[in-house]
């Protein structure tokens, strides 16, 4: 709308959790989400001084969803769902992630390929908490491979490449998790992130197979891959991990801190 709102930093942080984690999650994943969301919006505030607003409320910072939204989204499911996702953030209030005394920028995302990103793998940065680091817990998300078909006309209409009747892949770079950066096909040099985009895709981590006219795109992952995999903070607290013990495995070298 363009309006800007002030919000309780708490009662923020109860929106933000629950705009981007399911309610149906355990109690310590939803600790874990809100330490990192509480630290993610600290981060912005110290970034953002000179602006009239601290965090816009959309994905391009983190979903915040207000109680008029989730009255009407949840229904019956709202009173369990908010008391759940308000003891998560009770629990941890005024906690948040810290790296050499500084408030950390703790990114997040919904499913890793097995394994998380470097932060300068995706974007350009070395951040020393946002390492890649072993996840294998993430083979509970529904996103952990997802199968994608289109006609070899669609494939090549959503790529802008001329129409041949074999496609050449080649896969001129990935990341260490495997993420594409860099891949030929045909004639024509695309980013990992272009092809994500014009395939609809949720990762890229990707593979291409084409059987007769039909192509069959492969995908692991879901999100950037940098920093605490929501659906790997999940499998861990269904293992018995606490939400410090998820953050710490995530943010690596991080302290959590109370403010």
């Amino acid at each position: 709308t363009g309006v800007v709102e002030e919000v309780p930093i708490e009662e923020y942080v109860i929106g933000v959790v629950a705009g981007e984690m399911p309610s149906s999650f355990s109690l310590e994943a939803l600790k874990a989400q809100a330490v990192a969301s509480r630290s993610y919006v600290m981060s912005k505030i110290q970034g953002n001084k000179n602006k009239e607003y601290d965090v816009v409320d959309t994905v391009t910072n983190q979903v915040y969803l207000d109680k008029e939204y989730l009255v009407a989204t949840w229904k019956e499911s709202y009173t369990v769902n908010i008391n759940k996702i308000k003891e998560a953030v009770l629990q941890t209030m005024g906690e948040y992630i810290s790296y050499n005394d500084k408030v950390a920028d703790a990114m997040f995302f919904s499913t890793s390929t097995g394994y998380t990103e470097n932060s300068e793998e995706i974007f350009k940065n070395k951040v020393e908490y946002l390492r890649s680091v072993e996840s294998p817990w993430d083979s509970i998300s529904p996103s952990f491979n997802i199968n994608k078909t289109y006609t070899l006309s669609e494939f090549y209409k959503l790529l802008n490449l001329e129409y041949q009747d074999k496609i050449i892949v080649q896969v001129l770079s990935k990341t260490k998790a495997g993420r594409i950066n860099k891949i030929k096909i045909n004639d024509k040099i695309f980013t990992g992130s272009d092809v994500m985009s014009k395939l609809s895709l949720k990762s890229k981590c990707f593979e291409i197979i084409q059987e007769s006219t039909k192509v069959i795109v492969k995908t692991k992952g879901y999100g950037h891959g940098v920093g605490m995999s929501q659906y790997g903070a999940e499998g861990m607290s269904r293992e018995g991990y606490t939400y410090d013990q998820i953050l710490k495995h995530y943010y690596t070298g991080i302290e959590i801190k109370k403010f």
